[in-house]
């Protein structure tokens, strides 16, 4: 199975791409079947992402990011060069997906997929509303593209043994 998580707070404008990028998945037929593609919508969850992804092939996380590029900008990376062993703090982001990539492969080894590939939306605002601003929008467009391309070539090669 491929699961597929985005994360992200739809309710802090540019913040939601991540949970666009599966609406979007959604509309074309991506998911849901149960047996092969798994979307997720994980908020600010790094539980969520951990649990969701152990006993999959492949997973691929969708979020915003805050680097300091151009809005719009977009990020693939692959999963364990974002890894980060948790460090306890007091926000909504305490447990976050970087975690759960470092703690899934010390938890489930076998059982958590090697091949992990992040997409990083760089946004423009994260004030509270709803809605994408345009540069963020248009990567969205593309993300979405480029994991229903992942999703594809994964699903091509990868033979259930299970």
């Amino acid at each position: 199975m491929i699961a597929v998580i985005g994360c992200g707070n739809p309710n802090r404008l540019d913040d939601g791409a991540g949970i666009e990028v599966l609406q979007r998945l959604q509309v074309r037929g991506i998911g849901g079947d149960g047996q092969r593609v798994l979307l997720l919508a994980a908020g600010t969850d790094g539980m969520a992402t951990m649990f969701a992804a152990r006993g999959c092939r492949s997973l691929i996380v969708v979020d915003a990011c805050r680097s300091g590029s151009d809005p719009g900008a977009v990020f693939e990376v692959p999963g364990d060069e974002l890894e980060q062993r948790y460090q306890p703090s007091l926000n909504l982001h305490d447990f976050r997906w970087d975690h759960a990539l470092y703690a899934g492969r010390q938890i489930f080894r076998e059982q958590f997929p090697s091949d992990v590939v992040v997409l990083l939306i760089e946004v423009q605002t994260t004030e509270f509303g709803i809605g994408l601003s345009e540069p963020v929008s248009s990567a969205v467009a593309k993300v979405t593209d480029r994991v229903e391309g992942l999703i594809r070539s994964r699903l091509a090669t990868q033979v259930d043994i299970g």
